[in-house]
């Protein structure tokens, strides 16, 4: 996947993340874990392109950890929304999926990023 076409999907992430929340329940539980997911889910594309413009590869490494952290939070929430019945499973599971997908494509690349890059003070979870 290029770095246009990751833009492109992590954009839509947020657009869909957003949509998703101006649909949750106005209830304590959903206005609190609504904020937490838009700030989460939108957080995904707009880290990504900043480690698109990163310095160094250390720094874009370090960058896209940030990506994969808050793809992984998006993927929290959105099972507490499925777990706590705040919304229909159906609705929400497609973008749990891709929650999970981003996770793991960023994870991959974070993980190639620090190996090309012997010398960076990133360490790789033992």
């Amino acid at each position: 996947m290029t770095e246009t076409e990751l833009k492109r999907r992590t954009r839509e992430f947020g657009l869909r993340v957003m949509k998703l929340v101006d649909a949750l329940p106005r209830s304590p539980a959903g206005r609190a874990i609504g904020m937490q997911l838009v700030r989460c889910g939108t957080a995904v594309g707009a880290n990504y392109r900043a480690a698109c413009r990163g310095r160094s590869r250390a720094e874009f490494a370090s960058r896209l950890a940030i990506v994969e952290e808050e793809a992984d939070e998006s993927a929290y929430w959105l099972e507490l929304i499925i777990d706590g019945h705040l919304m229909n499973r159906t609705r929400v599971e497609p973008l749990l999926r891709e929650a999970d997908e981003l996770t793991r494509i960023f994870s991959r690349s974070v993980k190639t990023a620090r190996d090309k890059n012997p010398k960076s003070q990133i360490q790789n979870p033992k």
